[in-house]
Parts: structure tokens; sequence; C-alpha cells
């Protein structure tokens, strides 16, 4: 079996930067290549062109094109022609696509199409409850309507997606995947009365609710420390830096309390998680966060959000908390309680850890995506 993947992002020194999509891609190719699948990935949109091999896997920089008109559709359409170029040459069996942005849409592909639901912008401008471009909705539910196939990381992603775009079709939850052995605990580095969040500095990671929040901790617990580690985005109502907007929701004692860590090297980021005393995460828009799994396969206690998706990754009292982002006084309750309780936050991350591994260490996910390839390719 061979497979492609194409997608906007992936996690290499040589390609743009990536995210938790690109993250998600890496684990699944690298859990294929180790389960004896080629893999070829596409990543479009670069600076340059280029190819290369690297740990069994093909990688394939696809230069970003510009159009005096139509880019939207020529750069499709540049697409399309490379991919069915290798489809055709390397006999590929079938490709996968995200849903962010519809990029398939208007696409002919010489094999079967698989779109992977991530999270469409019209998932996120709805869970937001902001408005969406109707170009960026038709591109979406083009590419969704003409896919082969459906895959959703989530069931909550993939009803809400069903619902958004008044699709017939059926979704195939599939979760995504960590490497259990990368993502270990570490006792060693532990740290007391330290929170950790990570992830982007966006709105809609509930990042200003998670000042008001430390602000109530900060209150009853001054020497608490709060590290924020990640991209700081520019806020998409204010239009200044969501860190700026966080300060000033900040008291002054808590201010202090505060440490801006900035984008880190993973490695730095994996020595933050095993440094927390508690991981805090109350975002309001996710499909299936990697975030969250990453944090519970270092036995961390995570306090999430309490919303959709939370509850097919998290179980509320035994791998942590599950609260509503704006109730600040319960959010910060169930941090304080896991600051005091050393012991029940232990127990807890145990739990977290081996929840990841029974339904989302690269092993058992590998099994389901190389499950689903080989029906869809078999009755091709």
């Amino acid at each position: 079996m061979y497979l492609g993947f194409l997608t906007p992002e992936y996690p290499h020194s040589s390609t743009n930067a990536s995210a938790g999509l690109g993250s998600s891609i890496k684990n699944m190719a690298t859990g294929l290549v180790n389960a004896g699948i080629e893999v070829t990935v596409f990543v479009y949109g670069q600076k340059t062109d280029n190819r290369f091999r690297e740990e069994g896997i093909n990688f394939h920089l696809i230069k970003q094109r510009n159009y005096r008109f139509l880019g939207w559709y020529l750069y499709r359409k540049h697409l399309q022609a490379y991919l069915n170029k290798f489809i055709v040459s390397e006999k590929i069996d079938a490709i996968e696509a995200p849903d962010w942005t519809g990029i398939t849409a208007f696409m002919q592909l010489k094999c079967p199409l698989v779109l992977r639901v991530h999270g469409s912008d019209a998932y996120f401008c709805h869970l937001e409850k902001r408005p969406q471009k109707k170009k960026n909705f038709w591109f979406e539910k083009t590419a969704l309507k003409s896919a082969n196939h459906l895959i959703s990381v989530s069931a909550f992603t993939a009803e809400k997606t069903q619902e958004l775009f008044q699709l017939k079709k059926e979704i195939q939850v599939i979760p995504n995947a960590i490497d259990v052995n990368k993502f270990i605990p570490d006792q060693t580095k532990f740290e007391p009365d330290t929170i950790l969040y990570f992830g982007s500095i966006i709105r809609k990671k509930g990042v200003l609710e998670l000042a008001h929040i430390f602000n109530l901790i900060n209150q009853i617990k001054p020497n608490v420390k709060l590290s924020m580690a990640g991209r700081d985005v520019y806020d998409i109502k204010e239009g200044i830096p969501t860190s700026t907007i966080m300060k000033q929701k900040l008291s002054e004692c808590a201010n202090k309390m505060v440490e801006w860590k900035g984008m880190l090297p993973y490695d730095e980021i994996l020595d933050l998680i095993a440094a927390a005393s508690v991981i805090a995460l109350p975002s309001y828009a996710e499909a299936l966060p990697m975030t969250w799994i990453e944090a519970m396969a270092m036995e961390k206690a995570l306090v999430t959000s309490n919303i959709g998706w939370a509850r097919e990754v998290m179980v509320n009292g035994e791998t942590g908390y599950t609260v509503a982002p704006e109730n600040h006084q319960e959010y910060a309750e169930k941090i304080i309680e896991l600051l005091e309780n050393k012991k029940m936050a232990e127990k807890m991350g145990e739990a977290a850890r081996k929840r990841v591994k029974q339904h989302f260490s690269t092993e058992v996910v590998t099994r389901q995506n190389i499950y689903f390839y080989k029906q869809i390719i078999t009755h091709t």
C-alpha cells in the first residue's frame, strides 16, 4: 500500500511554520512507515520546490505560485497536475488532504481522495461565533462533497461538519495519535506551584479567560507561577498581540508571576510539561487537540474546557477536570485543588497516560488507519 498526504504544514527545518495539523500528520506518517506502508508527504505553499527522503518518508515541497487572476483556482490545478504525475508514476493508492480551506476543491485526482476533518474554517468560525467569508465556505463545501471518503479526528467535529455543510456522507472517526515512547513522564524536572499553558497565544484557545482565572489563583496562592509558551498571535478583534490583551486583564500582582516563554523548540516544551504541576488548556475551539494528549501522555493532570470534543479526550474527575472556560471561579478552584493535592494530581496523571495509551497511541491509531485504507483501496 502506498499513501500520499497533501498538507500546508509539516514540522521540518525545511518547511514553513507548523502547528497541530502538521504534528498529527507527522505522527501518522511515521506510524504508517513503521508498519511497512510507503508514504509521500506533499507540502504545498512553500518558499521553494524541493524533494528528499528522510526517515523512510518521501517529501515533496511545492512552492507557492502567484497568479495575476484566479490564483485560488490555478494553484489548485497546479497541485492537481503535480499530484497526478506522481500518483501515476509512483502508483500511489490514495491521497489524503485536510478539510482546512478546501484545498482539494476542483481537483480531479487519479486515485481515491480522502479528506480528514481536522476542523474547517467554517467549523472554527462556528465555534468562535464569528462570520466566515462566503468564498471559504464554498471552497470547503466543494472539497468535502467531492471527496471520495471522509475521516474526522473526533465525533464532535464530524457531527458539526455534517451539520454546517449539510453533508449526507458517512464520516469515519479516527483520532489523532502521538508516540507514547517520546512523550513520557519525567518526575526529575517537577517544580511545585507551577501552571503551564502551551499552544498559540490566541483568543480562541481561552487565554483571555486564563488571565481572569489566574487572577483568582494569585489572590489565594501568590507564589504560584504561570508559564505561557507558544506563538503570540495578533488578536482578530483588537488587532494587537493577544499577550498584550492578556497582560491588560491580569492584576499587577498576577502579572509579576507570569513567564512569557515565546516559541520554543519542542524539546524545551517537553521540559516545561515535565516541570508543570498542572496544565491549564481552557480552549473554546479544537477538533482533537494534540496539546491535550501530549500532556496526558506525560502523566500530567489537566484542567481543560468542557466543550464537545473534550468528552472524547478527557474523563472529568479521572484524568483531570473539564470546566467551562468562562466559569473563572470553578476553573481556578480545580487548579488550586490539584496544586494542593499532589497525590491526586499524580493519580489523575497516571490515568491520563493510561487513557492515551489505550486510545491515542501511534500503535493503536495506525492500525485503525491501515484498516480504513485497506477497505477503501480494496473496494476501489
